[in-house]
């Protein structure tokens, strides 16, 4: 029974203890130095229930002296290891023992110096360290023990504290099978304590509070079905809001060692009640979690509390059209690239785009002949942001004989690509309007190519730094164009049915507009035609957006892409046509990673 009365499961949470393997994993080396220093010996023992399973040893060839202190400690000499296999064939084999089974989880005692030893073989050889998650059993000790139960937490200390038969020698094998019982000491130690689980185990050195202790009971009785679960305080006001595939075990990790983050563990302390919402699917659990916290704001959840602010670049409609970064998207046929999470990166697009064609920067307004004087206007109402006055506001002469009200600062600085001067009508300036226009909704290789010359140039002249703003804009301007399209792509589709195979039945969403209008499982046994037309006629009726953006926030109707993209996603019935222009920014998608290092997106 745990404290507080609560009986906890091992199943409830992660990966059971019971059903877990670890490989626990000894090396002895020729110093401390992971990249000065070699290894001689590996030791590791396979475990899983609390039973080895199997043993793996070997000495290795470090291919240089192993000096006299080493010797002394660890009994290895240079005529033991003359023999021995080198670490370019020790290694593949170790890395094999650990990958024998999935989700094995390695296990020894200071970690860190061995997984350093590994890590650096591993950079060597030129393989990549597949990153295993890693138990550390002297950590672990330092937190489970309290001070003064034992006078160090060194392995031959822990290892008569608990008992354990194989004492340690410095060999491998043998402090291997050593840091065995101390692991299973020590689970054993933690186990009237609530913790079943991989993760609670590896979480453990910062155990839970009373408070996440004392609210185990809220878990009990939610059902183990995907869905949303709202915290609620005393007054029932929502705390935090989250999604899972299993609402049971979710909620109930939040009252264990598992969970360790501070935020999270200071609300423990003011919830009062679980409201779970079970879903059909974890689309829909994952739709109804974003619209949840966009309507409530909970204060415990940091990301997606405010999906609403955004920042979109587009075209105004003036005569002489310009780049704006705005907060809303509004009708009219304008373009739009975006949303972006931040004013500083959209303003990175409007830049990338003013590389790329020569429109003007300035907000004043062109005032055709023969219109009446007033007061300087500034186009959208006020001035621009940072503008700044360097002479008297005087009307500057347009093309044919018309005017800019106020005085266009940034053509005083020869940065304004406006025709101020008379010298570009406005049909020749609709040409530049219209091939930016073009790169914002279709083809932005025009950007592309203009950036990557200049990119090349920098470079040439080992400008590296210059050229990384540059990649930096037009990375900006290439994942709000590619998000605006696939945007703009499914707000036009007014209707459209998918599913994808689960394990409980044929998952089934109708999306329209962009935003999930239903969802539901077609479970074996039901009449299909009959599922269908009662899931099609209960469907949200959902009206167009503003401009050419799905009626939905920008998150869900991401959401709904990236599920329907799935291979496993089947198309039933759509109205309209569902596409992306031929050549458009999804054909960049390599180069929108530039700034982050990542791989390709799919």
């Amino acid at each position: 029974m745990a404290p507080d009365g609560v009986q906890t499961s091992i199943d409830d949470l992660g990966t059971p203890l019971a059903a877990a393997t670890f490989v626990v994993l000894d090396l002895e080396t020729t110093g401390t130095s992971a990249s000065g220093s070699r290894i001689t010996e590996v030791g590791a023992v396979r475990v899983r229930g609390g039973e080895v399973v199997e043993e793996f040893s070997t000495l290795v060839d470090p291919g240089t002296p192993i000096p006299a202190n080493i010797t002394l400690l660890t009994g290895i000499t240079q005529s033991m290891v003359a023999s021995a296999p080198p670490v370019e064939e020790v290694l593949p084999r170790v890395l094999a023992f650990l990958d024998a089974e999935p989700g094995t989880v390695l296990v020894a005692h200071n970690a860190a110096f061995d997984t350093g030893f590994l890590k650096a073989a591993c950079e060597r050889q030129g393989r990549e360290w597949p990153g295993y998650p890693v138990l550390d059993t002297l950590r672990l000790a330092r937190a489970v023990l309290h001070r003064g139960e034992t006078r160090n937490h060194r392995l031959a200390t822990l290892a008569a504290y608990f008992g354990v038969a194989a004492a340690p020698t410095h060999r491998a094998l043998d402090d291997a099978r050593a840091t065995v019982g101390v692991l299973l000491g020590l689970i054993e130690r933690l186990r009237p304590l609530g913790v079943s689980s991989v993760e609670e185990l590896r979480a453990v050195t910062k155990p839970p509070t009373r408070a996440q202790r004392a609210r185990r009971h809220l878990a009990e009785g939610l059902p183990e079905e995907p869905g949303v679960y709202v915290f609620t305080d005393a007054r029932g006001a929502s705390l935090y809001v989250g999604k899972s595939k299993n609402l049971r075990r979710r909620v109930a990790a939040y009252f264990t060692a598992a969970e360790n983050r501070r935020r999270i563990r200071e609300m423990a302390g003011l919830v009062e009640g679980v409201t779970p919402i079970v879903c059909s699917s974890e689309l829909e659990a994952s739709v109804r979690e974003l619209r949840i916290i966009a309507e409530r704001k909970p204060p415990f959840n940091r990301r997606s509390r405010n999906p609403e602010r955004v920042w979109w670049v587009t075209l105004t409609s003036d005569a002489y059209p310009r780049l704006s970064v705005v907060r809303v998207v509004r009708g009219g046929g304008a373009p739009y690239i975006g949303p972006y999470s931040s004013a500083r990166e959209a303003e990175q697009a409007r830049e990338a785009l003013l590389l790329a064609f020569p429109l003007r920067q300035c907000t004043h307004t062109f005032v055709p002949p023969g219109e009446g004087g007033g007061a300087p206007r500034v186009a959208g109402g006020g001035r621009a942001a940072g503008a700044v006055d360097l002479g008297p506001r005087v009307p500057v002469r347009g093309p044919g004989g018309g005017r800019w009200r106020g005085a266009c600062v940034l053509a005083q600085l020869g940065r304004c690509g406006a025709p101020c001067d008379g010298s570009e009508s406005a049909a020749d300036y609709a040409v530049h309007a219209g091939a930016a226009r073009s790169a914002m909704t279709g083809d932005p290789s025009a950007v592309v190519e203009a950036h990557t010359a200049r990119i090349a140039e920098l470079a040439a002249e080992l400008r590296y730094e210059e050229a990384a703003g540059v990649r930096d804009r037009l990375t900006a301007f290439l994942r709000g164009a590619r998000r605006a399209q696939r945007l703009a792509a499914i707000a036009a589709v007014p209707h459209l049915v998918a599913s994808r195979r689960t394990g409980a039945g044929w998952e089934t969403c109708v999306v329209r507009r962009g935003r999930l209008a239903g969802s539901a499982v077609l479970r074996p046994g039901t009449d299909p035609a009959a599922f269908l037309a009662s899931l099609v006629a209960t469907a949200e009726y959902v009206p167009p957006g503003e401009g050419p953006f799905p009626s939905a926030l920008p998150g869900e109707a991401e959401l709904v892409l990236d599920w329907l993209a799935d291979p496993a996603t089947r198309l039933v019935e759509i109205d309209g046509e569902w596409t992306c222009p031929l050549g458009g920014a999804e054909a960049h998608t390599r180069m929108t990673h530039w700034a982050h290092g990542r791989a390709s997106a799919q």
